[in-house]
């Protein structure tokens, strides 16, 4: 089967369980080598359907987090689009790849998520942070909640809503709490000097901007943030790590 892949976590995962990606965006960048000569049909936002047609795909792949409704209306061949907002709804949906393709990589995968899914939350440990880059400043106090910048100007955050709050969980991290909804806050990192800032190294490049961050008066570390926000097997394979680590 065709492939063409609009999700980054998505183009990763399948091929490496094997399946035939023969399109995807820009920001598809894992594995390295075997992206190289798969074309380029657009961004997650934002897709040439004429690329896309010349390709002639037996279907397309979409995720709801990241795609806009707007490409799935207008897809012209037939689309699967999953919905992964958390470690449980990644579970389901590797699931769902796997018996759609018929791939036993997948159906692993999905049974490894289970895994972790029903598995205690690790102890979190600020000196152990996993997926650790950088300290912008160490813990000078002992913390309760953990802050994720993903932006600057204007500075954002994610909410325990997002995937991203449910591996920071499942690692421990007590996600400082927003109203039900509010995914992605914009907020004033001011109001928040009671809890210790990660700042992600995607999308924001925060690691390059280390020097402005260390200027601040605040208690932080720079994280990998593909770690965190690439549901699949990078997330998976994270995690597993963290728990063998704990074990």
């Amino acid at each position: 089967m065709r492939v063409v892949s609009m999700v980054p976590s998505w183009t990763e995962t399948l091929l490496k369980a094997g399946v035939q990606v023969v399109g995807r965006t820009r920001f598809c960048i894992h594995p390295p080598k075997m992206i190289t000569n798969i074309p380029i049909v657009g961004g997650t936002k934002e897709v040439s359907w004429d690329l896309v047609m010349d390709l002639k795909p037996d279907l397309v792949i979409l995720d709801q987090e990241e795609n806009p409704i707007e490409m799935a209306e207008e897809c012209p061949v037939p689309y699967l689009a999953t919905h992964v907002s958390s470690l449980p709804t990644l579970q389901k949906e590797l699931a769902r790849l796997g018996e759609h393709f018929e791939n036993p990589a997948l159906i692993e995968m999905s049974v490894e998520a289970l895994d972790i899914v029903e598995a205690p939350p690790l102890k979190w440990d600020m000196q152990k942070i996993p997926g650790f880059l950088e300290w912008v400043r160490p813990p000078s106090r002992n913390y309760e909640e953990v802050l994720y910048l993903i932006w600057k100007k204007p500075w954002m955050t994610v909410s325990r809503e997002t995937y991203i709050g449910s591996v920071l969980e499942k690692l421990g991290a007590k996600v400082v709490s927003f109203p039900e909804g509010d995914k992605y806050p914009v907020i004033e990192i001011e109001d928040f000097k009671d809890a210790f800032a990660l700042f992600s190294s995607e999308p924001f490049p925060f690691q390059k901007k280390i020097l402005d961050l260390k200027a601040m008066d605040i208690d932080g570390a720079v994280v990998n943030g593909e770690s965190y926000s690439w549901f699949g097997v990078r997330s998976l394979e994270f995690l597993k790590e963290a728990y063998a680590k704990n074990s």
